[in-house]
């Protein structure tokens, strides 16, 4: 990105005050530009602490930005409060020093937030139905790589960080969660830690009421297996959380989560140091459910550096 488009987006950020009821400060960037997606809304969250001349901070960059810091961009109305839960984290010593970055989702998030590689992997009936949900093929990879060569070199080159991959973490919640996944293992020298929150793995909507067959979850459960059994890092230099609830479109995930948390244990990644897998019964599909939660992979994806240096 040229000096003159960074210069703006900075004027930009500038010009775009943060409600008062957030925790810390906003940074608000309208129409972020790259090349390798349509451009989109970026903000960039300090905690009410930083120091732009002290030690550097963590960056954790999280997917459906409009939707963590303030319910009047929230969808219905509602947010994660990520803000509240990581200044408090910090305050107590759970967490390390971290700037968030809500990345904003766009008419496109669908066909941005499917692994291109693992839907590649699935039938070719499952992949006509996905194709046709979603509007198209999968443009995750166009998306990751914005992330990786345009968004965070311009955070590293304006705000306080450690850009290494140790102090390097992404997340998001349903299909926020499989690209979270998906940057994790396409691009592990950038990314040390990935939590993925109510993860969307069926990849299409079921019937109100209706469960989906056995054949559905095997086709696409393999199709996600087959890729990270070549994909998955080797463990000890990485983190990664799952969850999801019961309720909603939560209670469609746990065959697939099993199977998932099977291939990461046979991959020697140790349970409760490398990876969790929780569920959360009575827990639905929404942010509220999020919000409730947001402290525990805040903490085990992004722990207080002494905490870190004792694995």
């Amino acid at each position: 990105m040229s000096r003159l488009i960074a210069l703006l987006v900075a004027l930009l950020a500038a010009m775009a005050p943060a409600s008062a009821q957030v925790t810390g400060q906003l940074q608000q960037y309208r129409n972020f530009p790259s090349s390798f997606a349509a451009p989109r809304n970026v903000t960039v969250w300090l905690p009410p602490t930083y120091d732009p001349d002290g030690p550097p901070y963590a960056v954790l960059y999280m997917h459906d930005g409009q939707n963590l810091f303030e319910g009047r961009t929230g969808y219905g109305g509602q947010e994660w409060g990520v803000d509240g839960a990581a200044a408090r984290l910090m305050a107590e010593g759970a967490m390390r020093r971290t700037i968030i970055v809500g990345i904003w989702n766009t008419p496109l998030r669908l066909r941005e937030y499917v692994p291109a590689k693992a839907f590649d992997r699935l039938p070719a009936g499952y992949m006509d139905r996905v194709r046709g949900l979603y509007g198209g093929d999968p443009l995750s990879d166009g998306y990751l790589r914005f992330i990786v060569r345009a968004l965070k070199p311009f955070i590293d080159r304006s705000y306080n960080t450690a850009p290494d991959r140790a102090n390097t973490a992404i997340m998001g919640s349903s299909m926020g969660g499989l690209i979270s996944l998906y940057a994790l293992t396409e691009y592990p020298e950038v990314f040390g830690a990935a939590g993925a929150v109510s993860t969307h793995w069926p990849l299409i909507l079921p019937p109100d009421g209706e469960s989906l067959g056995d054949a559905d979850v095997n086709a696409v459960a393999t199709a996600f297996e087959t890729y990270l059994r070549a994909a998955l890092p080797r463990p000890g230099r990485h983190r990664l959380y799952f969850d999801h609830g019961s309720e909603t479109l939560d209670r469609h995930y746990a065959a697939y989560q099993g199977r998932i948390d099977r291939l990461v244990a046979a991959r020697s990644w140790v349970r409760d140091r490398d990876w969790i897998s929780r569920n959360f019964p009575g827990a639905a599909h929404n942010e509220e459910a999020w919000r409730a939660r947001v402290d525990i992979p805040l903490r085990f994806l992004l722990p207080p550096i002494a905490a870190q240096e004792r694995r």
